[in-house]
This record gives structure tokens, sequence and C-alpha cells, in this order.
């Protein structure tokens, strides 16, 4: 959303001061009151446009004993119309002493207050002239927020019992507000010189190094750190702790550190390298360099999110940052690798080019998170960064398949609406429509593309239009002027090269036209293909889960469709445009598989005799499909099975190819889709047929599971993979897998947990440990006291599925109390028992008791409330539970959340599986049967 216009804000004398003009124009009689009975001068949520700052000189005191901390702030304005109000904003502060630096000298400003929309107004009896410069000074006191934004609070424990107290900040997405007065928006972008006070056993960093440290009376010092360049108010930092830190120099001379609590920093060195390596790639990818001397990682004990992109000081979780190369998993190595590549990319994506406003979060979100995988596949290709990608885009999907989503790019006005956009079509839907232009215009083609919008927009604002414009005709000649050989290379060979457009002729392509489709309505298509002879008849529709079709009118998306035949292994591209459309294929064809690694955002039906078809290609030769396209159609079947597109049992019949199955992304995919099917069952009492489905999915992993040593070999996929199925295996009680985890874990705990386990294999001995009083009491201690923070984890998800109901309610109440298990790990707590098939009531029960602590701590309308109530929820299928989540969400009044997108994402998984269960059950049985007869035959 682009900022108010200027002619809204033209002034008006008002009564509040003789001459003294407001910004809102003949709205006197709607203002809102400010708390001190006065009206308030302005009566929106975005501030007005009139007053810009140009400079912050901020001074931070925190005292980590009273945990509270006092500051001045001076701003620099920029003064665009006439005004005599200045609005900007602060949350739950005490202002004091507020001055206007004027050019004629020093006044005092009147301070009104509007905490509903965490807004100040400061009132000048004379006016303020356009054009000329003029500084505010306010005072400032607060206390340390107790939840995990603004300026907080954070604890550790040593070894040896101690608990040490630091305070970090969390700005992103309007939080900056709490920690000192601002303008809170993303486009009021600035300088920021930092002061912070502090006693001599803290250290203090921020987004820039320091420059000298000045002593002050009473033993404290100040450290002075450099003015930052041009940004916005969420992306400040500063943490004063104990932390100590390791350092080296990238290639281009940026300084990088990592820094942790004492005990931890030995755990920091595969950080260090990947972030070196990682901002160097970045530096020579986007052909800019990073524009600050030094970046700084450091480990918050405390931290509710993945980790924060503050420029120059990113924040990380424990877990997303320390690695112990004897103690961490292949999967831990993905992860840390996969969040430091995110956060360095947005030091371009984010913060060099920002969104205008957070409707267009995804323009920072969705590249981060789509630079993860283009990055680290260059890096670190050992990774196979790449078997990991289409999962994120099946995430996206399962959320866009509901009425209750929204465009990639949606309107939003107050924090929580801002809060909700931080979800998985910001990031996976945003990331996959990425990729999936990459693919349309060609990699070269797009990087050219994404290179020319940094260089034009650094330290700026953009809409989704600016990117758009930017990718289209990348090979226009001021592109050429400026830009890197290889460029002008691929620019030359393309105007030679006809076949180069494979897709269109140049001219005649309108990024801006297809792109639209895909960021300003919500959902995804499903693509319809039926084959008659040579002709291809091709529609689309929206892909939703309903029982109103009414919902599914009216949208048509623009798909750049891929397709390769039993005939031939080229790719051919096709741009559907209408809502039906004929192809002609050269020859008659046994088989069609469209969406050629799933590199298009949308799913295909095969009609007629289609899926047969593919299914024999799959029984017969898997391998003539790569194994994205295995996925791919695993995915895509199943979720037909929900609208009734395909009948359960052609998905099931389809799943039978798996027992051949070794490929990570479509083995997954398989579990992926016939796991939820007992786990719908689990909370129906039917145990009968919930466990001849389960003995299914055991028959069919079978030979794989027992392929698998009980080692660490082989590649990150393999071993992701290897830990995935012995878990599994474990888990179901599948003979050889619980006879050697239970062996295992008894070995491990009468070592006292000194020996040495396959890390791949730990997940698996631990769920089996969880299981009696005895083992659960062995893991807690060694959770209680590892400092290994990977470790820890895998500790806390086997103790969340024990069977022992006691210990699940005892660890939920732990973790909300925050001192042996800590409250940032909660929802993760919360969301793994009500996945136990012994817990799914109690994790239900405790958030509904606990909702009003949650949501305080947690903050309305954040990821993590959003996945507590969807991931608590989206298993059960009975009307009893429909009914008792509608009245309990029902009950809440909009201050409580009650108007939060998750909510109805959380009936409508419900009604679905209500559905699914209703259609499909019967199905299910006598599929089950005649599988196991044929089974059975088939041994004889």
């Amino acid at each position: 959303m682009s900022a108010l216009p200027v002619l809204l804000l033209l002034l008006v004398s008002t009564p509040l001061t003789s001459g003294a003009q407001l910004p809102n124009q003949g709205q006197d009689k709607d203002l809102p009151i400010a708390t001190n009975g006065e009206p308030f001068p302005w009566g929106r949520m975005r501030l007005p446009t009139t007053v810009f700052p140009l400079h912050y000189d901020l001074t931070i005191h925190p005292n980590l004993t009273t945990l509270d901390f006092t500051g001045v702030v001076r701003i620099q304005l920029d003064v665009r119309e006439d005004t005599s109000a200045i609005i900007l904003h602060a949350k739950h502060m005490q202002i004091s002493n507020v001055l206007l630096l004027a050019p004629e000298g020093v006044r005092p400003l009147r301070l009104l207050e509007y905490p509903r929309f965490h807004q100040l107004g400061l009132l000048s009896d004379s006016v303020l002239i356009k054009g000329r410069k003029y500084e505010v000074q306010l005072e400032f006191a607060a206390n340390l927020s107790d939840s995990f934004h603004g300026f907080y609070k954070s604890s550790y424990r040593t070894s040896s019992g101690e608990v040490r107290v630091l305070a970090s900040t969390q700005f992103e997405a309007t939080f900056a507000r709490g920690a000192f007065p601002c303008f809170d928006e993303p486009a009021f972008k600035a300088n920021f010189t930092i002061q912070i006070i502090r006693e001599p056993r803290h250290i203090a960093i921020s987004n820039m190094p320091k420059l000298k440290t000045v002593e002050l009376p009473g033993g404290l010092l100040e450290d002075h750190f450099d003015t930052t360049v041009k940004m916005s108010t969420y992306l400040v930092a500063y943490i004063v702790s104990d932390f100590l830190s390791v350092s080296r120099t990238t290639q281009h001379g940026v300084k990088i550190s990592i820094y942790a609590v004492p005990e931890k920093i030995d755990q920091t060195a595969f950080a260090l390298d990947a972030a070196v390596k990682l901002l160097d790639f970045y530096d020579d990818y986007f052909d800019i360099p990073y524009p600050l001397p030094k970046q700084d990682l450091a480990a918050i004990p405390d931290f509710q999110s993945g980790a924060m992109e503050n420029w120059g000081l990113t924040t990380y979780r424990e877990t997303g940052l320390l690695f112990d190369p004897d103690k961490s998993s292949a999967s831990d190595k993905l992860g840390i690798t996969k969040v430091i590549a995110h956060e360095l990319a947005h030091q371009w994506f984010g913060n060099l080019v920002t969104m205008e406003w957070w409707n267009d979060l995804w323009l920072n979100e969705g590249f981060a998170k789509f630079m993860e995988f283009i990055s680290l596949d260059i890096t670190y290709p050992e990774l196979h960064v790449d078997d990991f990608f289409l999962e994120k885009c099946f995430e996206a999907m399962e959320v866009d398949s509901l009425s209750s989503s929204h465009p990639v790019s949606t309107p939003v006005e107050n924090p929580t609406q801002i809060q909700e956009m931080f979800d998985d079509v910001s990031y996976d839907k945003g990331a996959c429509i990425l990729n999936m232009l990459r693919d349309f215009l060609t990699p070269e083609a797009f990087e050219i593309g994404i290179i020319r919008y940094l260089k034009r927009y650094s330290y700026q604002n953009t809409v989704n239009s600016h990117l758009w414009e930017s990718l289209t005709n990348v090979c226009s000649s001021d592109d050429l002027d400026e830009g890197r050989m290889e460029h002008k290379e691929f620019c030359s060979k393309r105007d030679l090269d006809s076949g180069a457009s494979k897709w269109y002729s140049g001219d005649e392509l309108d990024v801006k036209a297809i792109m639209d489709t895909w960021t300003l309505q919500e959902g995804f298509p499903l693509v319809t293909v039926e084959v008659r002879g040579r002709e291809v008849r091709l529609s689309q529709e929206r892909y939703l889960k309903t029982d109103d079709p009414s919902l599914t009118e009216g949208f048509l998306w623009q798909i750049p469709l891929t397709y390769m035949t039993s005939a031939s292994n080229t790719i051919h591209r096709f741009l559907l445009k209408t809502k039906t459309d004929v192809l002609y294929l050269p020859e008659d064809v046994d088989w069609v598989k469209f969406n050629v690694d799933m590199s298009g955002f949308y799913m295909v039906h095969y009609a007629g005799e289609g899926w047969n078809s593919i299914i024999k290609v799959l029984q017969h030769n898997h391998t003539a499909l790569t194994s994205n396209d295995r996925a791919s159609l695993i995915h895509n079947v199943f979720q037909l099975v929900s609208i009734g597109k395909v009948k359960l049992d052609t998905a099931l019949e389809l799943s039978l190819y798996l027992s051949r199955e070794t490929e990570i992304m479509a083995v997954t995919q398989g579990f992926g889709e016939l796991v939820p099917l007992y786990k719908l069952m689990e909370k129906r009492d039917m145990a009968a047929l919930e466990n001849q489905m389960k003995g299914y999915i055991v028959d069919l992993f079978r030979g794989l599971i027992d392929k698998q040593e009980w080692s660490d070999s082989g590649s990150v996929s393999e071993r992701v993979l290897r830990s995935y199925l012995l878990l599994f295996g474990s888990v179901r009680n599948y003979p050889p897998c619980l006879t050697k985890a239970t062996q295992l874990f008894k070995q491990w705990k009468d070592s006292d947990g000194n020996m040495s386990l396959p890390v791949d294999v730990t997940m698996a001995v631990f769920m089996i440990g969880a299981r009696t009083p005895e083992g659960w009491d062995f893991l807690f201690e060694k959770y209680r006291s590892s400092l290994q923070m990977s470790l820890k984890s895998r500790f806390k998800a086997a103790m969340a599925y024990s069977p022992l109901q006691d210990k699940l309610k005892w660890m939920m109440e732990q973790s909300l109390h925050g001192e042996v298990m800590k409250t940032q790990d909660l929802p993760g707590v919360v969301v793994s028992v009500s996945k136990n098939p012994h817990g799914y009531k109690l994790g239900w029960d405790f958030l509904r008791a606990n909702w009003n602590t949650l949501i305080k701590k947690f903050d309305l309308g954040s990821s993590t409330i959003s996945h507590m109530v969807t991931g608590v929820t989206n298993q059960y299928s009975t009307k009893e539970m429909l009914d008792e989540v509608r009245s309990f969400f029902g009950s809440l009044t909009e201050e409580t959340g009650s108007g939060m997108r998750c909510i109805q994402q959380a009936y409508e998984t419900i009604e679905d599986n209500i559905r699914w269960m209703d259609n499909n059950l019967p199905l299910l049985q006598a599929w089950l049967d005649k599988h196991s007869r044929r089974t059975i035959h088939e041994d004889l």
C-alpha cells in the first residue's frame, strides 16, 4: 500500500493552539481522544507523510539488575509540508522532556499520547516550515519486555547453575516503538547513531562497529557506534550481554563474527565458515558490495522466530547457529546453513531494498527463502538442497488451498494483520512463484533482472510492480552498459539465438500481467489435462478444499506450463492464459507429464485414462520420471482425492510403486500423504482400520527400512532419509527397528549417556526410550545438563512423544514457566504433544486454559500463535471436536484474537478432515482388505 497522499494532509487551523497547523484537514470532529482528554491531531493507524526522519541520535542505558532501561533520542526531521504537529510512535514507555531544536532556538513541545495506535503527537505553538531543518529530542524510560520482542530480557543458566541475564532486540515488524520513540514504518528510512551505556562486565554490540568507549561517572561505560546506512527502524539492533565471539574476514574484506554465551562458543566454527562463504557468494551474485564493514551473527538464548536479519547484526535461536560436529545431525547442518543463507540474503533483499509497506512483505521473505536454495546449491552442493525445495511448495499449497488464504500481496493495516503476513504464503509460496518465474525467464535473465532491481532501488522502498518492471526486457541497453561480462554475453547470445525465447517473442512478454495473477489473487490453479490421440485438452480452475463451488469461480491465472512425454526427453513449454486451450502433440504417446520437476505452482489432474497411464509408468519404470516429478505425482493424486476429482483407490494404487522408491523427496512425500490418514483415525477410536493402515505403510517401506544401516554414513539426503525411516519403523513397532532402538537406548543409558550413538539414529533411540518413566526421567536429566543445542531439541521431541500423559502435562507447564525448559520452545512442545496419539486432548486443553498468557507472550497474529492453533487442531476429524473448537474460538473478543486468520484455517481444516473421512473410509477399508488378500496371494 502506498503512503498517504499528501493532498489529504494539507493543513488547517484548529482550536488547539492559536494559528497552529495540524495534519488532519477537516477531521476535527472525528479526531480520537488522547490520554489527557484532548483531541489527538491524527486519526489513522498509518503515520502522516508531512514529516520524515533523517537521522536518529539514540542513547540507551539498560539496567540488567532492575530490568528496565532509560534513553534519550534526538531525531533530525525533514518537514515536507507546513505543520504544527509531529506524529510518531511509542509504545508502553514514559516520555519526558520533549524539546524542539529549531533554527531560532530550543523550546518545549506539548505531548499527546494515543495508545490505541501507539502514537505520540508533539505539538508546536508555531508552524514548522516546509524545507527548514528541525530536530526533536525526547527522554524515555520503560521496562525490558518479558516477551520476545522490543528490547527484551533473555537469560541462560551456566553449567554451574548460575542464571545470567542479557538484553536483546527484536523490532520486526512493529516493535521498535517499544524500545525508543520513532517513525516505526518501513518507508521512513533514516540513519542511526547509537550509544549504549553498560557495566564493565558486559559488552554491547549493534548494527555498526564500535568506534570508542567512554568512561562515565559511577563506573559505567558508554559505547559509541558508527552511524548506520539509511535503513528502516525494524532493522535496528543492539545487545548487551556477556557473550564471547570468534571472527574471520571475507575475501571482500568484511569482518564476520559469531557471538554466543561463553560455554557454547566452541559450537560456532561451522556457522562462521558458512557466513563467510555465503556473504562472499552474495557479494558476487548480486554484483553489489555488502555495504557495511562487519556482519555479526548472535545466538540468543531466548528467541521466538528462527532468526532476524537486522543489518550488520543478525540474530538467531541457538539451534539456528550452534553446531557440534560430533553431536549435530545432517539435518541440523542443513537447517543452520539455510537459516544463515536466508538472513544474509536479506542484507540485500529487505535491508538494501525494502518493501514500502507490509502488504508486500513477500518481496523480502519470498526472496530470502528462494535465495536459500539458489545460494546453497552453488556454495554447498554436498547438501543437495534441491531435494528439499518441493516440500516448501507443498506446505504453501496446504494453506493456499483453503478459502481463508490470502493473496501474496494483500492489504494490511494493524499490527496483528501485519504479524499474520509472516506465514507460508509470504515465505514459501513467494519462493515457489519466484522459482517458477526463474524457470520461465531462464536463470540468466532472472539474475540480470534482480540485479537491476537491487541497483535501481538501493536504500529505497519498493512495491510489486518495481520488481516486474526490472524483470521485463532484461537485455535493454542501459543494463548492458553497466552489466557484468557474462550478462552481456548472455544477451548477445540470446539476440542471435531465436530459440532462446522459448515461451514468447521478447516484445510480447508482460511479466507484470503474468505475475499479477499469482500475487494479487489468493489460491493456485488446478490444470486438468485430457489426452485424446495427439490432442491435449487443457482447462484451469482454482484448487480449493471446500464444498461450496461458488468460491472457485472467477479465478484465472497465466500459467507457464511445462510438459514432457513418453516420446522424448525434451521439456516443452506453453503459456496457458485462458480458461481452456488445446495443444497438439507431434506424435502419439503412452503418457504425458505436466509441470516438469514441479517448477510451477500448480497441480495437475490427468482426466480420462491419464492417471492409469502414469500408474503404469511408475509400476514398470519409475525412473523414467525424475524424483521431483514422482513426488509431485504422489502429492497431486492424494490432494485430488480431497476434492473428489480422483477416487481414493486410484491414489492408493499409485502409492504401491513406493515399495521400489529410494529417493528422499518421493519417499517423504509418500509418508506425507499416507501417515495423515491414520492420524485422522487415531482421533476416532477405530483401532482396527488404523492398525491396518499403519501395517500397509510399514509393508510399503519395509524393503527400504531393512536396507538402512544404524550409522552416520552417506550424503546429507541419505542421512536425513535414514533418520526418518528408522524413526518411523521404531515408533510403528516394526520388530527389527524396535529391537535395535531398545537395545541401543539401554546401552546408552547404562553408559550414563557417554556412549557415542550415531547421530542419525538418536531420534529413533530416544523416542523408544521415552516410553518408560525411567527412560523419560533419564532423557530429562540429560536435557537439563546438556549445552549442545541440537541434542537438546532431540531430547525434547522424544519426551513430547511419550505415551506418559502426566509427563506430557508437566512438560507443557514447565515450558510455560520457562525455567527448566525455555518458553521459546513451548509452541513446539504443545504441537508435538497434540500430534501424539496419547496427548492430543492434553494439547488442546492446555491451549485453551493458557490462551491469554500465550497471546501476551507470543503476540496476536504471530506465526507462533498460528502454528499452535493449526498444529493443535489440524488432525481433528469429528463433528464433536469441530463444535468444541468453534465454541472456544467463538468466545474470544477482538482483543484476544477472534479475528485471526489461523482460526478460520483451523475450522476449514477440520471440516475438510470430516468430509474426507465421510467420503473415503468405506473405500479405504475395502481397498486395504483387497490389498492384504492380494499380498497373501502373492506370498503363496
